[in-house]
């Protein structure tokens, strides 16, 4: 068999293979909340560490919580997004995100923090100290329903808690921004009592374990989970698996970095400015799981007033304003080992979408500059395979001249590659160099918010979905068959045979994927076409004239 036709058959297998595995893994039976875990009033208060002793982020406290579904709520209107704010420890229990439509019925919102409707997922916040409020705390609003005005830049919802028996006085305070999805979240202390009062505050997310939105394509899974940073130990991910497992490895205590729940497309995360501060994750129950970061308040004098706050960010992963919020949180959009190949990559669709204005010209033009990168390594590919096929019927005579005999078939074989200085291997090689940048592009396309919900042209109107009419794979797959006709055929008629149902079984394969993706096959293709035909026929016509 040629060699260069098993590399590529054992690479597409194995894809087969790794394709199928994830395809299962996606389609596994999902587990329904339960009814205990529509509510999360009885998630443990965290609690911070305090040198050896044995109190852990995590352990509950002695305070008592009417019903969830009972207490009070306000909306929030910006122009960017709808929160709605429980009184029951003035939870963000449910937030619709107004520039981004839900994948299963775009005349609605995106909801991130979901009150049970598909996800059970909130931004919590409390105090820690005796009789001190917390996320089990029922406050009273200050109103139920506040929008954002015209000539207003920001809104904020404050909440009352009951005074402590022994004076101390706490508001909880929640400020949403114009055009932006970060907010302050911290509490006004009074302290009313006759000695000092130095508490801590925790901010936590509490999220049941179901994978949130998953790319387009069968076969391919992002992360849902905590993820935890500092400059020490840089970004870590942690799987909810390994928490409720106790083998989740994260940074605990940093003077520094930030805490945060990732999934496809969307972040939230809890910034502290500089100063101590310690990380945790918790399971609370069989599906519900919270991590966050505990920060000490400094010390309030009897009579004075304290305050602490904490940056939320809730919203897309939009590259720019991550970067914006914290150091190190445009992480959270991962390309894993080809960061350093995908970001360069992103950097240059993000250019082209500015100068068009449209994200499948963007793909086009990032796909033929990438083709013009890689021009002389193709060209050496594509020649290398001209030759083969010129050869063709010289290997088809010397099939059946020396029959079954295929050690003598082989040494007459590698005598005429040697002969007409022909690399049997010289098309390979510069496909493998070509397939890290390939993968790259290909997480850069199914991982980018930005290209959610993107539209090219015509039918297509969201790169990151499906082709609606398969379009773009039928053309895909028309391409890849014309670039198989233009290679040198096998002289086994069973590998001739398998090449040319591999265009078929490629086209099955993208009927799924997103139509981004697609759509740089097609143009990679169709460049590919050009190419190979033109170099194709210089070779012949060379073959032609030394005869």
């Amino acid at each position: 068999m040629d060699n260069r036709r098993l590399i590529l058959l054992l690479v597409f297998s194995f894809s087969l293979v790794m394709l199928w595995d994830g395809w299962q893994k996606q389609h596994q039976p999902k587990v329904e909340a339960s009814a205990a875990a529509n509510s999360t009033a009885g998630v443990p208060t965290p609690t911070p560490s305090a040198g050896g002793s044995a109190a852990v982020p995590g352990q509950p406290v002695a305070t008592a919580a009417p019903a969830a579904v009972l207490a009070p709520k306000a909306t929030i209107r910006t122009d960017l997004l709808v929160a709605e704010v429980s009184a029951l420890g003035g939870d963000i229990v449910r937030l619709e995100l107004t520039q981004h439509k839900s994948s299963e019925d775009p005349a609605r919102h995106y909801v991130l923090f979901d009150n049970g409707e598909k996800h059970v997922y909130s931004a919590q916040t409390g105090l820690i100290g005796t009789g001190l409020p917390n996320h089990k705390t029922l406050f009273t609003l200050s109103a139920e329903n506040i929008a954002l005005k015209d000539g207003e830049d920001a809104v904020t919802l404050r909440l009352d808690a009951p005074p402590t028996a022994d004076g101390v006085k706490v508001a909880k305070l929640i400020t949403f921004h114009r055009g932006s999805y970060a907010a302050e979240v911290g509490y006004e202390i009074t302290n009313g009592s006759g000695a000092p009062l130095a508490p801590h505050a925790y901010f936590q997310f509490t999220r049941d374990g179901k994978p949130a939105e998953q790319p387009g394509g069968f076969g391919v899974q992002t992360f849902t989970g905590p993820a935890f940073y500092s400059e020490a130990e840089k970004y870590q991910k942690v799987a909810f698996e390994d928490i409720a497992a106790k083998k989740a490895k994260f940074v605990t205590k940093s003077a520094d970095g930030w805490a945060s729940m990732v999934q496809h497309y969307f972040v939230a995360g809890w910034a502290p400015a500089e100063g101590e501060r310690e990380f945790f994750a918790n399971q609370v129950s069989s599906d519900l799981y919270s991590a966050g970061v505990i920060v000490p308040v400094a010390a309030i004098a009897p009579g004075q007033t304290g305050k602490v706050s904490v940056p939320l960010y809730a919203g897309p992963q939009e590259q720019s304003r991550l970067e914006k919020f914290a150091k190190g949180f445009d992480l959270v959009v991962d390309y894993g080992w080809l960061t350093i190949i995908a970001a360069p990559l992103f950097w240059a669709l993000e250019w082209l979408h500015a100068l068009t204005g449209n994200w499948g010209w963007a793909i086009i033009l990032v796909t033929i500059g990438l083709k013009a990168l890689f021009f002389p390594l193709s060209a050496a590919s594509y020649k290398s395979m001209a030759k083969m096929k010129t050869l063709g019927p010289r290997l088809q005579r010397m099939k059946e001249q020396y029959g079954d005999d295929k050690m003598k078939m082989q040494q007459a074989m590698m005598d005429m590659y040697k002969r007409e200085k022909v690399n049997p291997l010289g098309g390979c090689l510069p496909i493998l160099i070509q397939i890290p940048v390939f993968i790259a592009l290909y997480w850069v396309l199914l991982g980018v918010v930005e290209m959610r919900g993107a539209p090219w042209l015509g039918w297509i109107q969201d790169l990151s979905v499906k082709d609606p009419y398969y379009i773009l794979p039928l053309i895909m797959g028309a391409t890849s068959l014309i670039q198989t006709r233009l290679n040198p055929a096998p002289p086994d008629p069973i590998q001739a045979k398998v090449m040319m149902m591999m265009p078929i079984l490629f086209t099955v394969m993208f009927l799924w994927f997103p139509a981004g993706l697609v759509l740089y096959w097609v143009v990679n293709n169709t460049l590919s076409i050009a190419q190979q035909w033109q170099i194709n026929r210089m070779i012949a016509g060379g073959a032609k004239a030394a005869e």
